[in-house]
């Protein structure tokens, strides 16, 4: 044989050319074979066509790098008969009880791959190596941002009526207007007022926290996660100029909701990566309670619910008149405010909303 069809001169190790060769080979397929599964899930069981490029893209990156090492040599040293592994099963390895232990599973199993291709390429290829840590490290935020959009579409039924209220007047206003929404099955009530002091606005959230207590309506507190902790409240709303999803949770823990507002497409992904529960999106039509220079408008309700199934709050100018537009756009999550704040009857507004969704 001549030396150009010697194994070392593929970049093997002299006493590790085939034992080298199998532990590369294994964990590629491994590899493969868990991000095509989660792949797979995303794309045909969540539709979530943004989630799917970013797995795509990983698999890309994956097979662009293994292809750096000799895949020839690599499958001449494969001996599946000769496995031990092949004989030895975990008493789980048959069983998937949910979604979330077949995603787990398929990422572990992601993760670990890459770890040993990273620890084993360095015995052949620094470039690769690094390449392979990198993978995993994105492995790491795309189970965040898999698991998290798939949990949220629990948390917020469809179609959802959310509610931005003031402190009101008075406190026998906010809580017979609280009150209301709660019996009327609101969803999601989000308390917002920079106009009165913190420690009126704490007694204003404490009173909707009792309201709340123990019902399906959820409480939010809007850009202030400190006052969110001290009143207990299921989480916070934030901007784009306010604190990140990360420094809300650094603030209120895990276990509770961080939404983002979104005005484009761009935002919106962004807003996936970084781990939010929901996001708003808008503004969508002129409103009465708050100005905007610019209006996305319906297009970008189309566009978003197109590209991302992480749940999604239409805003801006939403009444009983133009939800269906809304819906019809994509999206049967709403938010409101003065249609249904200020109305006589704000359960009657919530329902002709929610028949409006439907």
């Amino acid at each position: 044989m001549s030396d150009s069809h010697n194994p070392n001169d593929r970049g093997l190790p002299p006493s590790m050319d085939i034992s080298l060769g199998r532990t590369l080979d294994a964990a590629a397929n491994r590899a493969s074979e868990g991000l095509r599964v989660i792949e797979d899930f995303v794309r045909y069981g969540q539709n979530d066509r943004f989630l799917t490029a970013e797995l795509k893209s990983l698999r890309h990156e994956l097979d662009s790098t293994l292809q750096k090492f000799d895949r020839l040599a690599s499958i001449q040293s494969r001996d599946t008969f000769g496995d031990v592994g092949t004989t030895i099963q975990g008493k789980l390895e048959h069983a998937r009880h949910d979604w979330s232990d077949l995603l787990t599973a398929n990422f572990k199993r992601l993760q670990q791959a890459l770890r040993s291709l990273e620890e084993h390429a360095k015995l052949i290829d620094g470039n690769a190596a690094a390449s392979f840590e990198r993978a995993r490290y994105l492995s790491y935020s795309l189970e965040k941002m898999v698991l998290t959009t798939i949990t949220a579409a629990s948390q917020f039924a469809e179609p959802s009526v959310y509610v931005l209220i003031d402190g009101q007047a008075s406190v026998d206003a906010f809580d017979r207007l609280t009150g209301a929404l709660v019996d009327a099955g609101v969803d999601v009530i989000q308390l917002r007022d920079k106009s009165i002091d913190d420690r009126t606005l704490v007694a204003r959230g404490e009173l909707l926290r009792k309201r709340t207590a123990n019902t399906a309506t959820k409480m939010i507190f809007n850009d202030r996660a400190d006052l969110a902790k001290v009143t207990g409240a299921d989480g916070v709303h934030v901007g784009q100029e306010e604190l990140t999803v990360s420094q809300v949770r650094s603030v209120l823990g895990t276990g509770k909701l961080v939404g983002v507002s979104t005005h484009s497409l761009a935002q919106a992904q962004q807003a996936v990566r970084d781990g939010a529960d929901y996001i708003g999106i808008g503004p969508t039509f002129p409103s009465t309670t708050k100005s905007f220079e610019q209006f996305p408008g319906l297009d970008l309700i189309r566009e978003i619910a197109a590209h991302i199934t992480l749940p999604g709050f239409a805003i801006g100018g939403i009444d009983p008149t133009n939800a269906a537009q809304v819906a019809e756009a994509g999206i049967k999550r709403i938010a409101v405010s003065g249609c249904v704040a200020k109305a006589s009857d704000p359960g009657a507004v919530v329902a002709q909303l929610k028949s409006a969704l439907a």
